[in-house]
């Protein structure tokens, strides 16, 4: 096996904007509730609590469906300041037992542990160490994965939620990842996972024994990737400074909109808010591509991207053209713009289409 093994947690959050709401007001715990916009406004789920998800509520899912679901589902507006703060104090925690930490969220992390000298080096009781410190901090709970790679460690924190964790020793990686599902691997998410299942792949197994061309010519990059995570090999380090791969910004429109006039109206002040963002927060960064996205008023979206050294207001017409052509009759709720960050890293490479909390929009 070609992984140089590591001591890896995966800290993840147990339903995070919704728990700090639920710790800040009282009467909120053992209810369904749901941190999102307004339905009259065509608000987003952004996350919910654990009694919300026996209805079905989902992050990602609208407000107004969200509600049908589940009728007493009690909506709370988002608080991101709060959110941030709280996460400031976490992930203070993680540097008192190591500086290798690699946020993905507010609410999660990668903690590389293995030269860590506390609970006499064992990750597993680590871990343990970090949730109850967590939790005496903050009042909320977290969940982990224990693994010596990054892929799996993710998977693990997912396992035992709420309030648990998983471990994976070396000696357990291969029969843990033979029978794993293809759709459990981060980065596979429905789009990729359907993909997958058209070629008769459901598990690590599958890929195993799928010809390696065949699936590098379907996937591309992904399908490197796709064939490491199979044989359980994850070569990623932890990067505390992640190289951020996007910027993006979109908007939730009050009405379902159907013609380009009416996109145009929109397209402009989403130009110049991206602009400004690039400018921001990679103002030092090359772009390698603009991107168009387009939500319809069943809930299916389209993007349509271009290569591009520069951004471009004439391509980004171009793309809204083009998107819109697949639009089909069907009206438009949500209209986002972004470019994508040169990044030589093939490491990363993964598909993104299976996030799991929002970035809060109101």
């Amino acid at each position: 096996m070609a992984n140089t093994l590591r001591k890896i947690i995966h800290i993840d959050m147990d339903c995070y904007f919704a728990a700090v709401e639920m710790r800040d007001f009282p009467e909120l715990r053992g209810k369904p509730i749901a941190v999102g916009g307004r339905s009259d406004r065509r608000g987003v789920i952004s996350t919910c609590s654990y009694e919300a998800r026996q209805f079905g509520v989902r992050s990602a899912m609208s407000s107004y469906h969200a509600l049908k679901l589940c009728p007493d589902l009690i909506l709370v507006p988002g608080r991101m300041d709060v959110y941030k703060s709280v996460s400031v104090q976490i992930r203070e925690i993680f540097h008192r037992y190591t500086d290798l930490v690699e946020p993905l969220s507010l609410d999660e992390a990668y903690l590389d542990v293995t030269d860590c000298d506390e609970c006499k080096g064992s990750a597993t009781l680590i871990a343990e160490a970090i949730r109850a410190e967590i939790f005496q901090v903050t009042g909320l709970t977290a969940s982990a994965g224990v693994a010596p790679i990054k892929f799996l460690a993710k998977i693990a924190s997912d396992l035992n939620k709420p309030n648990g964790q998983y471990v994976i020793t070396p000696d357990e990686i291969t029969a843990f990842v033979n029978p794993l599902a293809l759709k459990k691997i981060p980065g596979v998410g429905k789009v990729t996972s359907a993909k997958l299942s058209a070629l008769g792949l459901e598990t690590c197994d599958d890929v195993q024994r799928y010809p390696s061309d065949k699936l590098i010519a379907a996937f591309g990059k992904f399908g490197r990737v796709l064939i490491e995570r199979s044989q359980g090999i994850d070569p990623r380090q932890i990067s505390p400074n992640r190289v951020r791969k996007s910027v993006g910004v979109e908007t939730t429109l009050a009405q379902d909109i159907y013609s380009l006039e009416q996109c145009n109206n929109v397209m402009p002040q989403l130009i110049q808010e991206l602009i400004t963002r690039v400018h921001r927060s990679a103002k030092d960064r090359q772009i390698h591509k603009q991107v168009v996205k387009l939500k319809f008023n069943d809930f299916k979206q389209t993007t349509i991207e271009h290569r591009s050294d520069e951004i471009s207001i004439n391509l980004f017409q171009t793309l809204l053209t083009q998107a819109l052509e697949r639009a089909n009759e069907r009206g438009i709720r949500l209209i986002g713009v972004s470019v994508g960050l040169a990044d030589n890293s093939l490491s990363e490479v993964l598909p993104d289409d299976n996030n799991e909390q929002l970035d809060l929009q109101f």
